[in-house]
């Protein structure tokens, strides 16, 4: 027989947002805090990592499916900091 599927939790970015609060608090370990919550250790590390990785690049950690115009904004900026970035070695390499 075949493996039974579990049925895929979807989490609200409010529930993300508190659950990474609670992990980075420091007062109990991570894996409590997800046995406490209810999830996976590995998907609160995920997130937590992809919390820090958006707050870098200036975007919101868990965008989900925003308004279209929220979504055009992130991918304008995402696309603007290419740009520049690609800008600056062009002007390295016209100096050489």
């Amino acid at each position: 027989m075949g493996k039974k599927m579990k049925e895929r939790r979807v989490c609200t970015k409010e529930f993300k947002a508190e659950a990474i609060a609670l992990a980075e608090k420091g007062e109990k370990p991570a894996r409590q805090v997800a046995g406490d919550l209810g999830i996976n250790e590995n998907v609160l590390c995920r997130w937590i990592q992809r919390s820090k990785a958006a707050e870098h690049d200036h975007l919101p950690a868990f965008p989900g499916h925003g308004r279209p115009r929220d979504e055009e904004l992130v991918r304008l900026r995402k696309e603007n900091r290419a740009l520049r970035s690609a800008n600056e070695i062009l002007k390295k390499a016209a100096e050489l």
